[in-house]
C-alpha cells in the first residue's frame, strides 16, 4: 500500500483534512483524528470501538492490531501498510471517521 493511496482514501471524506501531529500526518474531520500516518513505519493508527477492534484484528492480527498500552485499550488500531489490501484498509478508515465525524457527515458512508 502507497502512502499516496493511504491518503488518498483517507482525504475522500468530506470534511477530512490532512495536518501535522508531531512527528506524524493526521487526518481530521471537525478537528477531530480519526486516523494518523507514520510514514517512516509504514504504518497508519485508526480509531476504532473494541467490537470493531477486535473484528479486524481477528483478519490478522500481525497486521491489524491495538496500539500497546492505554490508548490501545480505547480502540487505537495501528495497520501495517505493506501487508494489509486496499479494501480492507479503506474499510477502517470509513469506520474510523464515522466514528468521529458528525452524525450528519458519518451518515453518507453509513
Amino acid at each position: 500500500m502507497s502512502i499516496d493511496t493511504v491518503r488518498q482514501l483517507a482525504l475522500a471524506f468530506e470534511e477530512a483534512e490532512e495536518l501535522p501531529h508531531f512527528e506524524k500526518t493526521s487526518f481530521r474531520v471537525k478537528k477531530k483524528i480519526f486516523a494518523t500516518l507514520d510514514i517512516e513505519r509504514k504504518r497508519a493508527m485508526v480509531k476504532l470501538s473494541e467490537i470493531d477492534q477486535s473484528v479486524f484484528g481477528s483478519f490478522d492480527n500481525s497486521i491489524i492490531y491495538p496500539v500497546p498500552g492505554k490508548w490501545g485499550l480505547q480502540g487505537a488500531t495501528y495497520i501495517e501498510l505493506d501487508k494489509v489490501s486496499e479494501d480492507i484498509l479503506s474499510d477502517a478508515l470509513k469506520i474510523s471517521y464515522c466514528l468521529v465525524a458528525p452524525k450528519k457527515l458519518a451518515e453518507k458512508y453509513l
